[in-house]
């Protein structure tokens, strides 16, 4: 809702003592009002006081209105506070000057207090709805982030029916892919690609990364002993039901939903950076790089987790086993990324450990799984 109730403070930053009269007397039965005689004044002011808007003479002593205006907008405490200048001057250069600053309005002098008060008034509702509206969104935004992820939570759930993985490889999965992905952020690297938002994105579409396997039979899932070529071929179709099956999802969404991640992830990470994975062989930077990320989680992953035929691998000797195929099955940044962030690692590992032995068949291991 928006709040009426509240009287709203104006800061004048205003030189003239007789044209600081004129302003307080159109403005002070509606509003609070502060007052500022010099740039510097004004920058220290709006921090403390906290204006819903700035009346800003352009021409003030020291620090000019056109520069006080630009360091508020670059500032996100006070970028969103209503600018009107407030000048002699009547230029049209002037005026687009201040407005190309962010400045929302001009007053020019001598001053009409009918005039100066209506768009006050204007501005002070615009900017009362946009906040508003801003709220809204946030509010919306944070429904759909809670129902993306609690579907994306039920699909992977799906999943763990029918393999036997527990809910500790998904969770730590998803934060191996965040990790990994953060670090290369952090060094300006595929900043194209990624950004917080998409950081996040991808990490929350990691749990789908096996959910092709609902469509591979229980006959081969569940198989206790080791696969045959046959079954293993069959095994290796996954990754193809899962992308088909999140394409299909995405036709009613619409290319830009959350799901380009879960089926880029689902549908290439087993794909090899030497072009020798499956199911399309694909190479390189041809891999999605949210998939080339989930490839050195999930493998990390099966190294260092206890199964019912295998003990889990250390830390050290998983890291080796990884250091070793950088180049061949993963992305060498993805694996330099690993290295320097598997302290990381180890916490995750330690913090999402599975409340007992799995109980996935030999199909698990990581070359195969």
């Amino acid at each position: 809702m928006i709040d009426r109730r509240r009287r709203q403070t104006i800061l004048i930053a205003e030189d003239t003592p007789a044209n600081i009269d004129i302003l307080i007397e159109a403005l002070a039965d509606r509003y609070d009002i502060s007052v500022a005689i010099d740039g510097e004044t004004v920058l220290n002011s709006v921090r403390r006081i906290n204006p819903d808007l700035i009346l800003l003479d352009v021409v003030m002593p020291g620090i000019d209105g056109y520069e006080v205006c630009r360091r508020l907008k670059e500032d996100q405490a006070t970028k969103n506070i209503p600018v009107i200048f407030l000048t002699s001057l009547s230029l049209t250069d002037n005026e687009e000057r201040g407005l190309n600053l962010g400045a929302v309005d001009y007053i020019t002098r001598p001053f009409n207090p009918r005039i100066v008060e209506a768009r006050v008034h204007t501005h002070l509702e615009l900017n009362r709805y946009r906040v508003h509206l801003e709220n809204i969104v946030a509010e919306r935004t944070a429904d759909l982030n809670a129902t993306r992820e609690a579907t994306i939570q039920s699909m992977a759930i799906l999943a763990e029916f029918r393999d036997t993985d527990t809910g500790g490889h998904i969770r730590r999965t998803r934060e191996y892919v965040r990790i990994l992905l953060t670090y290369l952020h952090a060094r300006g690297r595929h900043r194209d690609e990624l950004t917080h938002k998409s950081i996040e994105q991808i990490a929350q579409s990691a749990p789908l990364h096996d959910i092709g396997k609902v469509g591979v039979p229980d006959r081969i899932l569940r198989k206790p002993s080791e696969l045959s070529p046959e079954e293993y071929e069959e095994m290796k179709r996954h990754p193809l039901y899962g992308g088909e099956a999140i394409r299909r999802a995405e036709e009613s969404l619409g290319e830009n939903s959350f799901l380009r991640y879960a089926r880029e992830i689902a549908e290439s990470h087993h794909e090899n950076w030497d072009g020798s994975g499956y199911p399309l062989g694909l190479a390189g930077e041809q891999i999605p790089i949210s998939a080339r990320a989930m490839a050195v989680a999930d493998v990390y992953d099966a190294l260092v987790s206890a199964r019912a035929y295998k003990q889990g691998m250390s830390h050290e000797e998983a890291l080796r086993m990884i250091r070793e195929k950088s180049g061949t099955k993963f992305d060498p940044e993805m694996v330099e990324a690993l290295v320097a962030t598997q302290h990381e690692f180890h916490k995750v590992s330690d913090r999402f450990k599975d409340g007992e032995v799995e109980t996935a068949s030999p199909e698990g291991t990581p070359d195969a799984h």
